[in-house]
């Protein structure tokens, strides 16, 4: 389930990546057990070339961005001088020449890679080489809270899937504001609740959240359950068919009748209140 959830994070900041540079393949992967990683995921990408792909500290262009822990950058792969080439016969399948690669680091600890290229030998621009580190950085804030919340208390060990229903219940809460047949929607939110009492939490499908002597509406709700499952604003902003700015309002007012300072107090102080599951 975790390398599940991981994987959708990583997936999701590719996508963005993508969307935002224009780069027409994007790729990564995540290290597994803190040992191997592999390339699990990609984005424009026409043949299977690359997917698999077992990358070794040191080895190829992605090698070297986890060996120094720092982007690196070729203008042209297949004669790049600086970088070894044990990968040429899967990058040359896939038609890539310039690419960079951002390490993903959590707390001084190596999760993954973040891959960008062009087909054509030009320079990786500037504009390109920020937002491929923003969307790293990006990936490690999820990574971040889904570590913290994880380790959050949870019901007793008798209730081993404690993970899953939260993700259900995030994932409900996003799904139902697109819903356009209101008995269906309605049926969704009655889902939600019933989720959300399986932990003592008191959540009204049509109110959102009740904490004592605070009222969450229920796009807060959304917003807190979105943050809870590890989702940067940018993801939440995707995931509940919002704008970020508006995902920041709803988790800033969230957090001020939570009396929350950061995203991860606000996430601790809802399910204390059982506000969420």
């Amino acid at each position: 389930m975790r390398e599940h959830v991981e994987s959708v994070e990583l997936r999701g900041a590719l996508s963005r990546l993508r969307r935002t540079t224009g780069l027409p393949v994007v790729f990564g992967g995540l290290l597994r057990d803190g040992r191997a990683l592999r390339i699990d995921e990609l984005n424009g990408a026409v043949t299977p070339a690359l997917r698999g792909l077992a990358i070794s500290t040191g080895s190829g262009l992605g090698g070297k961005c986890l060996a120094l822990s720092r982007p690196c950058a070729v203008t042209d792969y297949p004669s790049a001088r600086h970088i070894t080439h044990e990968y040429d016969g899967p990058v040359s399948a896939e038609g890539l020449r310039s690419v960079i690669a951002v390490p993903v680091v959590v707390r001084r600890k190596m999760r993954g890679v973040m891959y960008g290229a062009l087909r054509d030998a030009l320079p990786i621009g500037e504009r390109v080489f920020d937002a491929a580190v923003a969307a790293a950085r990006d990936l490690e804030q999820a990574l971040v809270v889904r570590d913290e919340t994880r380790q959050l208390p949870a019901p007793p060990p008798s209730e081993p899937s404690w993970e899953e229903v939260r993700q259900a219940y995030g994932d409900l809460r996003a799904l139902a504001p697109r819903v356009a047949d209101p008995e269906l929607r309605e049926r969704l939110l009655e889902v939600c609740g019933l989720l959300g009492s399986a932990s003592g939490a008191s959540v009204s499908p049509v109110a959102g959240a009740h904490v004592p002597g605070v009222t969450l509406t229920p796009r807060e709700t959304d917003v807190l359950a979105a943050v809870a499952l590890g989702a940067t604003n940018a993801a939440a902003a995707e995931r509940l068919g919002l704008r970020p700015e508006t995902v920041k309002g709803y988790l800033r007012s969230a957090m001020r009748k939570l009396g929350a300072h950061t995203r991860l107090e606000a996430v601790v102080a809802a399910r204390r209140a059982g506000a969420l599951p």
